[in-house]
This record gives C-alpha cells, structure tokens and sequence, in this order.
C-alpha cells in the first residue's frame, strides 16, 4: 500500500496520523489500523514505519541497521537531519561498535543489577519524603510532586550534582530531548540546540570541578576512567578511557534519560491505573504483584514509544526492502500492544506474564537504567498505592508533551483523602 493510499484508508476509518496533536492522548487505534493494513509502511519521509512486534524486535537487534542518524542519507528530509547529528555524534546511543560498546563498558558498571540495588533504601526513603510533603494536602500533580523530582535527585546524586542546581535542569531536559523527534520546526530545534548547549556547559564547569576535587560520585568515576594511561585506581574498566567530549556527552545523556524513563512510567503508569480501578484495587491488595504490575504499566502506555535506526545495507523486513541510507522506525507503542505477542493487549492486566515488551528497546542498545528506572517505579507505586489507596483523577483530560518519541503527561493532579505525613512504610 502506497503512502497516499494509507492516508486515504485512515481517512476512512476516521483516523489520521499518530503524530498530530489531536492524537496524543490516543494513538493506538491508528496504530492498530496500521498494523492491520500495512505493518511495513513507507511513509513520506522516505522512512519504513513498523507497527508488529517481531519486525520491531528483530529490527532492535540486527546488526545491519546502525543507531548512527549520521548515516541517514536517503528520503526527501535527511538534509534536516544536520543538527540531529551534530549533537548527536558523541552520544553513546547514537553510536555503533566499536565506539559503543567501549562507551558502555565503561558506564555499565555503575548500573549493574548489584549496585542498582544498592540504591534501593536511598530511593525508599525519598519516595516517603515526597509524599510526606503531600499527603496532609487532600491533592497533588503527579508529575511535578513526584515523578519529575524522584528520579531528579537519584540521577543527580549519582552523578554528583549538587542539590541547589536541581531545578536548572527541568527545561533543558525537555527542550533538548525534542531533539530526538527528528523533523522539528525551527523555533523547537532553536530551543533545542540552546538547552543542549547550556547542559553541555553545566557539566563542563562539573568536570573541572571534580578534577580538582574527586568526590564519589559517577561523574568523579567516569574521570578516573580518562586518565592518559588509563584508568585510575578505582576506574571503570582497566586500560580503557574516555575523551573529554565523550565524557560530557556521557554525562549529559545519563542525566536526561536517568529522569526521562521513570518520570514517564510514573506519570502514564498511574493515569492507567486510575483508568482501570480494578487493577489499581487488584495492585493494591496484592503487593506481590508489583514487579509484574511495573512492567505491565511499561507495555501498556510507554515511557518511550519510537525508535529509529539506519540500514547500512539492504535489508528485507516483512517483504519489503529497506535500502542503504533509509530509516526504519518501531513503533514500540504499536509493538507492545500487537495481539499476537500479547494476549488481549489494549487491556490492562498488572498480573501479566510472560510480558516481554520493548519498552526499554533491545540489542546492544537496550537501556542501560532499565534496572534503576524498575526499582524506581516499583518501590514509588508500592508505597503509592499503600499511603494514598483512595486516588481519584482530578485531571479529567490529561494533556501530553509536544514530544512523540518520549511519550508523558504535562500534569496528573489527583486527589485523596489527607492523612498524617508520619505514617510511613512501616504503616
């Protein structure tokens, strides 16, 4: 089916495309439609759209498509992609091997299952402070009383970001992470630009900070890992290091995806269940079911819901031939909810196993915070759920962010009934 012919049967059915404004709160019954219609489309952009699961999954790790946007050189839009790639040349997910995997070496260690759980009561004991700071109100935004300053302060305490500057941070990030929308107007890419130039610069005055004062903080690790002969006593990874750029690039791409993920697992995640109060009840009642409750909530709305790579030569997907230089696109939205991976997948089951959803992508590239961004969800909806089991939507019609790979809500304002802030985990 032709791209005129696809917008033509979406027209029919009432629908148009996933990524206009007007879809945002509910893109997956295009998606659906797509799916059903054509599961490899080509759209006008000259990029392959792909809306199943196992085209989704097999395109994450094959080893023919590179995450590099560097190499998109076919379709009517690649020239727009300049930016894109100038900002995105040292960033570790826009990498391939074997710069990538040098890259992540380095970085993997400090997100090991191990050392994630190592955050656990650090993690416990802010969740209760934010909602020690809510509960005596009857009312809260979501976002901005929980899942914005959560993972805020774990990237930021890891990472060795003193407190005062926290806030500075909110913009940026969600300026700069448009950037992975691709084909913006001038005015966000403007925006975008500046605010990675700004984050660029605030880690640069941080590097210099911690090389004249290590202190134990990743940032500090990450520089021992850059020394001239390799890495210091208590480096990352013996004889390897990183280049400056590579380290500010690092630093600022572990800031912005170590909040990203979670504040919208947070976000999505709770407007779901408020949605479906049957299994808020069932997740509630049951706090063994919190890990398989997390990644039904991942599936069911994602955190991140597009994720392109780059043929580096030509590639059959589904019947169809990607060429060299063209962009495949998943649609991990559409991919999580494929009727043929998961049973009844529009439906919210936070008992669902097995649940091998995208959600954190796959291959090479898989997200590297997945086990912080897990615990982070798992321990802040424990706790949730136990403190403040009476949650009603106050937001009737909840508004998303102007981005569309990184799927979240503007605000979430809920209500319940107010409690003393002294009753804690132990409650």
């Amino acid at each position: 089916m032709a791209a005129n012919d696809l917008a033509e049967a979406l027209a029919e059915a009432n629908l148009s495309s996933p990524m206009l404004p007007e879809n945002r709160s509910d893109p997956y019954p295009i998606y659906a439609f797509i799916r059903n219609h054509e599961p490899v489309h080509h759209a006008p952009d000259g990029s392959w759209v792909l809306t199943r699961y196992d085209h989704s999954a097999a395109l994450l790790r094959d080893p023919r498509f590179s995450t590099n946007p560097a190499r998109l050189t076919e379709g009517p839009d690649a020239a727009a992609m300049g930016p894109i790639r100038q900002v995105g040349s040292s960033l570790m997910m826009f990498l391939d091997p074997p710069d990538h995997t040098r890259l992540r070496s380095l970085v993997s260690q400090a997100f090991t299952p191990r050392m994630v759980e190592s955050l656990r009561p650090r993690i416990a004991l802010l969740v209760d402070e934010l909602l020690d700071a809510v509960v005596e109100t009857g009312e809260m935004d979501v976002l901005a009383d929980l899942a914005y300053p959560l993972p805020t302060v774990v990237i930021c305490e890891l990472l060795g970001v003193p407190p005062e500057d926290r806030e500075r941070f909110k913009s940026w990030s969600a300026d700069a992470s448009r950037l992975l929308d691709g084909y913006l107007d001038q005015a966000a890419m403007d925006k975008g630009m500046v605010a990675g130039m700004y984050l660029f610069q605030y880690f640069t005055d941080l590097v210099d900070a911690r090389r004249q004062e290590p202190r134990n903080d990743l940032l500090s690790a990450l520089l021992a890992a850059q020394g001239p002969s390799g890495p210091a006593s208590g480096g990352l990874a013996s004889g390897d290091k990183l280049t400056h750029a590579e380290l500010l690039s690092t630093a600022t791409l572990l800031f912005v995806a170590g909040f990203e993920t979670t504040m919208n697992l947070v976000g999505n995640g709770t407007l779901a269940l408020l949605r479906n109060p049957d299994q808020l009840a069932r997740l509630r009642d049951d706090p063994s079911l919190i890990r398989s409750g997390v990644e039904e909530l991942l599936r069911y709305d994602s955190p991140v819901h597009v994720t392109a790579r780059i043929a580096t030569q030509d590639v059959e997907i589904g019947g169809c031939t990607v060429r060299e230089g063209e962009q495949a696109v998943a649609i991990i939205g559409a991919a999580n909810r494929d009727p043929d991976q998961f049973a009844d997948p529009d439906r919210l089951d936070v008992a669902r196993t097995p649940n091998r959803h995208l959600a954190f992508g796959g291959g090479p590239h898989f997200c590297l915070g997945a086990a912080l961004a897990r615990l982070e969800g798992q321990i802040l909806f424990d706790a949730l759920l136990r403190r403040l089991p009476d949650l009603e939507l106050v937001t009737t019609q909840p508004t998303y962010r102007e981005h569309y790979v990184i799927r979240g809500l503007n605000e979430l304002r809920v209500s319940f009934t107010p409690r003393p802030a002294g009753l804690r985990r132990s409650a």
